[in-house]
This record gives structure tokens, C-alpha cells and sequence, in this order.
């Protein structure tokens, strides 16, 4: 995420805010501005063998299997990625109040994988029941994440932000949310990558995801059932004689459904749990897995070729997650838990595809003041691909982290 597209989130979020102070403010001194964020730095001790640019956080699926290209397994890292700064704010009109959010911190993904570098998490308005912007996926319940100091998180659990234009109809004690959300997919091409005739394939995104959620609050915590439909499609070209190359399209719809829960325990412990299911759902799942892939192995031969019916196939994803927040004390708490992502692989796909990946911690952190947190996290996650080999990973990550906001920026000192 690069500053300029860090501005851009500023200025779409600046754009609809002003388009609520066009409607009308109420009262220009009811109007608030948080500035809020921590500064953090972690040591991680790590035994095992990762991809090196994601030392620093544990992603079963980031693993490494194959150690003939890796002479030591020990890694020793310092980070400061987790550092978050974000600002929000609410201005009142006479047809209701303009909420806003913008949020980033310094964690590279995707083509700047391993960077320290700007990477946007929110940027969002919400006016009335209408959401538009880059926040938490509507599939998603992000009550079931743990209070660890991890910066992935579990493996198993939904846990997505994405562009999206949300309709909350039904707020309170019961909430019903449906969204139109950014399309993204992963397609394996699998074996079809050793076929000559096989001339790639790309994804096609004519369509949105649609999901949706209810949640029901209770007195012990509460009870949300997500929903997801998806259009997975490709498109490529297929060279079956010489010189004559023939386009291809396949789709497929996928689906999912994320049941989670948080149940209070004692006065401040909680159990946070969650399972999904469903197929092509990996794009939305925090680590693991492939939307969809080949349905049928190519035919051995030299060279090999393209099995008469190969389709494309939705995977089929299995996601749990299960943790318990402890609280020893107003200063001292813990966490521990497990989770896993398990995928139904298909007959087209390779040996070395991810086929399970396993992630469980415990740690134990001290909040000495109200703006400062330290603590120690013991991290363990185990991948496991399609041949049956495996290999899991051992970590220590120490923590220090110092919060601060400003709670209304307009307020006269």
C-alpha cells in the first residue's frame, strides 16, 4: 500500500463526510474527531522454516515443507509492522449522523509481501443504515478473535476486509447486514501447469459477492450465522492442435455459511468460536486453501495431455476456530486456543498443494498502565499438503505496545 493510495482512502472518506455536511449539520459542536493508534514492536524467536517474508506472523500455509533450499530452520526478527494509526469521527445532520474511518498500519501483503510499508484496513462512511468503503467483510464476525498478539490470527476463522456497499436494515438486539462486496478469487491451475496445450487461465469477476449475516444478542454473548454467494469464474486458451489456439470459459457459483459465537464467562472471560463451510470460500478465509482448480488429472504421457471432461471444480473448504480469553485481573490476561483450515482437494491438483493447515497459541500479557501492553505469545502451527507431508513451526513472540488517542480533536484545551 503505497502513500498515495493511503491519500486516496483520505480523501474518499473526507468526500462522503462532506456530502453528510452538505445535508445539513445540527450542531457543529457535537461534531467529534478521534485520532487513535499504538506503536509496537515484536520480537519473534521462530525454530521452524517460513517463507521469509512472512517471518513475522505466523501463517500455517507460509510453512515451509521442502528444506533442501533452506540451511537453518532458527529465525530471529524484530517488527514494528503491527504500528496502527486510524481517525474517525461522527458529524451530526438533521437526517442523521455521518460516521467515518480510516485506518492503516504498517504490514506489506500481496506484491509487497516482507515490507514495512502503508497497508489500508479501513476507509469507510456510514450514514443511516448505509455502509460504503473498506472495512470488515459482512461474512466476517470479528467478536471471535482472540486477544492475542499474533498479527495473522487464526487460521481458521473468516476474516477478510473488503470494498463494499453494506445495508443494515435491522440494528440492535437483532441484526440482519447484506452487502455487495469486491469480487477476488484463487484458482489453482494445478497439474494443468505441466500441459503444453494449456495456454493459462485468468480470472473473470463479472459479478459482486453478495453475503449477508444475522446476529442475535443475548445475555451470555451472542449468535451470527453469515451467508455467501459467489460467481467463480476463468476464461484461457486451450491449444489442442498445432497453431489453433481455442478459447475457454467455465463458472460455477460459490457458496459458504460461517456460524460463530461469543459466550461471556465469569466476569470478563469469554470462548470464541466459529465454523465455516462452503465451497470457493478460501479468498475469504484468513490463511489456506484455493477457491478452485481442475477437476481431472492430465493423461501421463510425453508430453501429457488434457483429460477429455476437465472442468473447473470448487473446492471445498472446512474452517474452525475455537479460543478462550482469560482475565487473571484488571492487569494481567490470557489466551488459548486452536484452529485449522482443511480443503477437499481436487483430482487435478498437485502433490505439493496446501491441503491443512493447523495454528494454536497461549500467551500471557500485562497491562502495567492503561496505555501500555507487554507480553509473551507461544505460537504453533503445522502444514500439511496433498502427498501427506508435513512440517510444523514453533515460535516465541515478546510484545510491547503503547496506545494513544485523542479523543476529540476539535476540543478547545
Amino acid at each position: 500500500m503505497r502513500v498515495k493510495e493511503v491519500v486516496k482512502a483520505f480523501k474518499l472518506v473526507t468526500a462522503v463526510v462532506m456530502f453528510g455536511q452538505l445535508a445539513g449539520v445540527a450542531n457543529a459542536g457535537e461534531k467529534t474527531f478521534e485520532v487513535y493508534g499504538y506503536a509496537e514492536l515484536d520480537y519473534i524467536q521462530d525454530s521452524g522454516l517460513v517463507d521469509p517474508d512472512w517471518v513475522d506472523t505466523l501463517r500455517p500455509s507460509k510453512i515451509i515443507i521442502d528444506r533442501s533450499e533452506y540451511r537453518s530452520d532458527s529465525q530471529s526478527v524484530f517488527s514494528v509492522k503491527q504500528t496502527l494509526l486510524g481517525a474517525k469521527g461522527n458529524l451530526p445532520t438533521h437526517n442523521g449522523d455521518v460516521f467515518f474511518r480510516v485506518e492503516f498500519d504498517l504490514f506489506g501483503v500481496g506484491n509487497e509481501a516482507g515490507e514495512t510499508t502503508f497497508r489500508l484496513l479501513h476507509a469507510y462512511s456510514e450514514y443511516g443504515q448505509v455502509l460504503a468503503g473498506l472495512t470488515n467483510s459482512v461474512f466476517m464476525d470479528d467478536g471471535i478473535t482472540p486477544n492475542s498478539i499474533d498479527y495473522w490470527g487464526p487460521s481458521g476463522m473468516i476474516d477478510v476486509r473488503n470494498w463494499q456497499l453494506r445495508w443494515t436494515p435491522l440494528k440492535g438486539a437483532s441484526t440482519f447486514a447484506i452487502a455487495l462486496e469486491n469480487p477476488s478469487d484463487d484458482i489453482d491451475v494445478g497439474e494443468l501447469r505441466t500441459v503444453p496445450e494449456f495456454g493459462g487461465a485468468r480470472s473473470k469477476q463479472d459479478l459482486p459477492d453478495l453475503t449477508a449475516h444475522f446476529r442475535q444478542k443475548y445475555g451470555f454473548g451472542h449468535v451470527q450465522l453469515a451467508g455467501i454467494l459467489r460467481d467463480i469464474a476463468v476464461e484461457g486458451v486451450v491449444e489442442l492442435s498445432p497453431g489453433v489456439e481455442t478459447p475457454y470459459e467455465r463458472s460455477d457459483l460459490g457458496w459458504g455459511l460461517n456460524l460463530t459465537t461469543v459466550i461471556k464467562v465469569l466476569e470478563k472471560d469469554a470462548i470464541r468460536a466459529g465454523v465455516a463451510y462452503g465451497q470457493a470460500i478460501a479468498s475469504y478465509i484468513n490463511d489456506g486453501g484455493m477457491d478452485g482448480a481442475p477437476s481431472l488429472a492430465p493423461i501421463p504421457g510425453n508430453p501429457p495431455k488434457i483429460a477429455p471432461g476437465t472442468d473447473l471444480e470448487l473446492v471445498k473448504l472446512l474452517g474452525i476456530s475455537a479460543f478462550y480469553d482469560r482475565w487473571w485481573s484488571d492487569r494481567w490476561s490470557s489466551s488459548i486456543g486452536y484452529s485449522s483450515t482443511q480443503v477437499d482437494n481436487t483430482s487435478g491438483q498437485g502433490p505439493e498443494t496446501f491441503r491443512k493447515g493447523q495454528y494454536a497459541l497461549v500467551n500471557l500479557l500485562h497491562y502495567p498502565t492503561k496505555n501500555l501492553m507487554v507480553g509473551a505469545e507461544f505460537l504453533w502451527g503445522k502444514l500439511e499438503d496433498l502427498s501427506g507431508a508435513s512440517n510444523d513451526d514453533k515460535r516465541v513472540q515478546l510484545s510491547v505496545r503503547y496506545s494513544f488517542s485523542k479523543k476529540n480533536f476539535f476540543a478547545k484545551n
